[in-house]
């Protein structure tokens, strides 16, 4: 691989080339030359820019962590809209989208990353999961304010269920995601419950 090929906005480019190879051979396949040979560079370029594989792994992860805290703030705006399941829909489809459903084993076994993602924020080493539970209580909660969820209703408890049976829903690779019926279907018995009414 040439040495001289220029990257405009390398880091960038590397994330996007991650994502690429994670998505298509998974988190094993991701080495530090699986990246740079998808980005069309040299090995030495990802070292300009980043320590180690670790230090680009963390800053992959928090970009990504990033990306999802500011689609996450959409779903605020859309309490009081349509239909809660509706509005659960949507979200868990994009806060567990392809890239950080493959992320997020990526996380599990990479021991130093998780310490380095503890020490870059707090809750670092859960960044993926951190957000998408953070974006669903946050609408929950609002949605409570709003009345559309009954007062008594535990944030806590359905925010835990919507996170860890989005996840275990989105993650089988084989099958690939879920189809929005099984996912409104899945949101529909959770929260089943706790719903007051729907917009008129």
């Amino acid at each position: 691989m040439p040495t001289g090929v220029h990257l405009r906005d390398a880091r960038q480019q590397l994330f996007d080339a991650a994502d690429r190879v994670l998505l298509r051979d998974g988190p094993n396949g991701l080495t530090s030359r699986a990246v740079t040979d998808e980005a069309g560079c040299a090995k030495g370029v990802l070292h300009r820019h980043f320590t180690d594989f670790d230090d680009f792994l963390t800053d992959l992860v928090l970009d990504r962590a990033a990306q999802l805290e500011a689609q996450a703030g959409e779903l605020r705006t859309c309490a009081g809209t349509d239909t809660v399941a509706t509005n659960l829909t949507r979200a868990l489809t994009i806060l567990f989208g392809p890239v950080p459903v493959a992320i997020l084993p990526l996380i599990t076994f990479r021991d130093e990353l998780r310490a380095r993602l503890r020490r870059a924020r707090p809750g670092g080493g859960t960044a993926i999961l951190a957000e998408a539970t953070t974006a669903i209580s946050t609408y929950l909660t609002d949605e409570r304010a709003l009345g559309r969820i009954a007062a008594d209703a535990d944030i806590d408890s359905l925010t835990l269920s919507l996170v860890g049976g989005g996840h275990l829903l989105f993650t089988d690779r084989d099958l690939g995601p879920p189809t929005g019926a099984a996912v409104e279907r899945f949101v529909a018995a959770v929260i089943s419950d706790t719903v007051r009414r729907r917009p008129t």
